[in-house]
């Protein structure tokens, strides 16, 4: 992708897609109702020119790996941290076995049945998200342990708070679609690890 405009169109569609409830890119096909204008208007059109011819058809995935990481605003992802995202989200969709697989290890070492890790405790957080906020354990693990459980679902019907738990379920929902694993491989890391066989 080297078209200014079209890497304009994907930040907007992947900006909703992230930061709204009712606005799903996947589903869109990342169309929205923006016009050429609106983009011909704006001061910061060099950066999406930048990018586009940066990173061409890998902007999808360093606009995800921003997004996921909070960087909202297209200038900010310019600067280093932006490619610092992109390269760590890309190392770790690489070996994503092989990630989740050294998490489920750090999470069996910290707690030894696998319930207590997803469940919220106190009507709050489960030990799980705790670890995720803490850095102890990847985005992408959680987003597997909810596509394997459903916990997610499950656990926000107890949950009382209500000024970061919002955004935290957002966020994993909406990262989902992102992550691509082998189910099979990861439930057989999963059952090795919180089974006493």
């Amino acid at each position: 992708m080297n078209d200014p405009y079209e890497s304009y169109k994907l930040y907007n569609a992947l900006k909703l897609h992230f930061e709204t409830d009712y606005y799903d890119a996947i589903k869109y096909n990342f169309k929205t109702s923006i016009k050429p204008q609106s983009f011909f208007k704006r001061k910061d059109k060099y950066f999406f020119a930048k990018l586009a011819s940066t990173y061409g058809t890998d902007l999808k995935d360093f606009y995800v790996a921003n997004f996921k990481n909070d960087m909202k605003y297209v200038g900010d992802m310019l600067n280093e941290g932006g490619e610092q995202h992109y390269r760590s989200h890309k190392k770790v969709m690489e070996s994503i076995t092989y990630s989740f697989e050294n998490d489920i290890n750090k999470l069996r070492e910290i707690e030894k049945g696998f319930d207590e890790i997803l469940q919220s405790e106190n009507n709050n957080h489960p030990k799980l998200i705790k670890l995720w906020m803490q850095d102890e354990i990847l985005l992408e693990t959680v987003v597997i342990l909810d596509s394997i459980t459903g916990f997610m679902d499950r656990e926000s019907k107890k949950i009382t708070e209500t000024i970061i738990w919002p955004d935290i379920s957002r966020k994993i929902s909406k990262y989902k679609p992102f992550v691509i694993f082998d189910m099979d491989k990861c439930k057989t890391i999963l059952i090795k690890q919180f089974t006493n066989a």
